[in-house]
């Protein structure tokens, strides 16, 4: 909720600003729900279609790289 003290506390917006920018986040916050699914299901589809892209990417990469 850190955030939200930045935000109120920003005195460089103005009032428009500020409305708008609470409209945007009671949105952002009401489809927050429906919308990570939907993308997880975007990446999981993603995924399964280039599923041997993929895998022969991770075979020929240096494992030295992911020691780090």
């Amino acid at each position: 909720m850190q955030w939200l003290g930045f935000f109120i506390d920003d005195k460089e917006m103005n009032a428009v600003q500020r409305s708008f920018s609470s409209i945007i986040l009671i949105i952002a916050t009401i489809f927050w729900p429906f919308i990570v699914p939907l993308a997880y299901l975007e990446l999981l589809k993603f995924h399964k279609k280039h599923k041997q892209v993929i895998d022969l990417l991770i075979s020929l990469s240096d494992p030295q790289l992911c020691d780090e």
